[in-house]
């Protein structure tokens, strides 16, 4: 005779979200004292790009490539093709994509700079102009690349970065439609899920289908930066009561109906370390970007790609979904921000799916903006404990007045902690949070920087950097 069951009766506490997988090979880490990075960073001149990575303890200087591929992964990319034409691997891939996103062209990149290269290329003309919610940096130097003016439009809500407005990444509609009617041409529209620059924040699905709306009435085709699409998926169910209970692939399906195309990093929620792709709903589009490609790219089935690649992005694609993933990638995240706000230290809210933004403004109140707060702030977050972060301030979105030649400060000076996905542990994470709030706890002690000299484009990746005497410009 069978033994009866027990009634199940579910807990009052629902369970703690931990790691969904288990870790299967590691990588050492080397413990660093202070006084070993400060010559480190005295050698890099101030630029933590310019740090050797042995020298970093934990890496948040982008999650672009950073992050650790699964077993399935792996095991995909045992079966890549190296054909140079016609390999097995593309169409594996080019099916990945179109099942996903339901974008009939793909053109596989080496990654998504190289997708912007060939889309801007293609439909950018001196002296035109390009709408997005905000341009990331390179996504703004190939439009300039192009003689074309790349211009940020983000609602007014994002201006606020203590606010918990849910969807702070929507396109300000108003001010587009006044771009869309205006003298200028406008070649394309597009916009980037999530807002990178903006602190991560994600679009709502009712934005993205208003902007689809204005975009094709006035006939301007519609592209979506699509480097972390599942996180904006699962950060729209998350937060607009409407979507609760949609599936986050269906969420994607939905978005990507209202574009005429995308550029991609799938270094990002293709979770890869390389490779990226263009993809398209017209055929002539296509074909013009076919042709070009070649000269820098390859063949238009590898584009710059190994077989390898190809088939680690695919199943990437698919793995990205999972909602178990999502829902610990978010909690991970949602966890930092959370820790630090309760230690008082500035951090942008609400979080979003990939990264903890600080607001260095109000993180070092005494210093003004000609003194970079956020390159400060990453440089003493080294110091403190061998944390590498990314300015995302006046040093990398600075701009200059055509006429007086003088700086043009960012809207925002942001510290981007950027988390590999599926890469670091609690433990780092908690490690993290007291670097943090180390520095935070000195912070009137904090200097200043200027910049000792910078290339013209992309400054931020090779600019070197002096302090400021902790007085200068400022009242003591």
């Amino acid at each position: 005779m069978p033994t009866p069951s027990l009634p199940f009766t579910p807990p009052e506490t629902p369970l703690p979200i931990i790691e969904p997988f288990r870790i299967k090979s590691v990588e050492p880490l080397h413990i660093s004292t202070p006084e070993q990075r400060r010559r480190w960073l005295d050698a890099a001149r101030g630029n933590l790009f310019a740090l050797a990575s042995e020298h970093v303890l934990i890496d948040l200087l982008t999650d672009s490539g950073t992050g650790a591929m699964s077993s399935e992964q792996w095991a995909a990319m045992m079966r890549g093709d190296e054909s140079y034409a016609g390999s097995p691997s593309f169409y594996r891939f080019e099916q990945a994509v179109r099942e996903v996103f339901g974008i009939e062209h793909v053109i596989p990149t080496h990654q998504g700079r190289a997708a912007e290269h060939f889309l801007f290329s293609a439909l950018v003309k001196p002296g035109d102009v390009v709408p997005n919610n905000t341009h990331f940096d390179t996504t703004r130097a190939n439009v300039v690349a192009c003689g074309g003016e790349p211009l940020d439009l983000p609602c007014p809500q994002l201006a606020d970065t203590a606010s918990r407005e849910p969807f702070k990444g929507d396109i300000d509609l108003e001010v587009l439609e006044r771009v869309l009617t205006g003298p200028r041409r406008v070649p394309l529209a597009m916009i980037t899920l999530t807002n990178n620059a903006g602190g991560g924040q994600p679009a709502s699905l009712g934005n993205v289908r208003a902007m689809s709306e204005l975009c094709r009435r006035h006939g301007v085709p519609l592209f979506v930066d699509a480097c972390r699409f599942a996180e904006n998926a699962w950060l729209m169910r998350e937060r607009d009561p409407e979507l609760a209970g949609v599936d986050v692939g269906e969420l994607v399906r939905r978005t990507f109906a209202l574009a005429d195309g995308c550029t991609m990093s799938a270094k990002k929620d293709g979770l890869a370390n390389i490779g990226g792709f263009l993809g398209m709903r017209d055929p002539k589009l296509a074909e013009t970007v076919r042709r070009a490609m070649v000269v820098t790219e390859g063949f238009p089935t590898y584009g710059g790609l190994s077989g390898r690649d190809l088939e680690a992005v695919a199943q990437g694609l698919r793995e990205v979904l999972q909602e178990d993933y999502l829902e610990y990638r978010h909690a991970s995240v949602a966890y930092v921000a959370r820790r630090l706000a309760e230690r008082g230290v500035p951090v942008v809210h609400p979080p979003g799916g990939y990264a903890i933004f600080l607001d260095a403004s109000k993180f070092l109140p005494h210093l003004p903006k000609s003194q970079y707060p956020g390159q400060a702030l990453v440089m003493e977050l080294y110091l403190e404990g061998g944390v590498r972060a990314c300015e995302i301030g006046s040093v990398m979105l600075g701009s200059f007045d055509p006429e007086t030649g003088a700086e043009i400060p960012a809207r925002q000076e942001l510290v981007r902690l950027a988390v590999p996905r599926r890469t670091y542990t609690q433990s780092h994470m908690d490690y993290l949070i007291e670097v943090v709030a180390r520095v935070h706890a000195r912070r009137a002690a904090i200097a200043g920087v200027r910049i000792a000299d910078a290339p013209p484009v992309l400054r931020h990746f090779g600019a070197h950097f002096a302090r400021v005497a902790p007085c200068a410009e400022v009242p003591c």
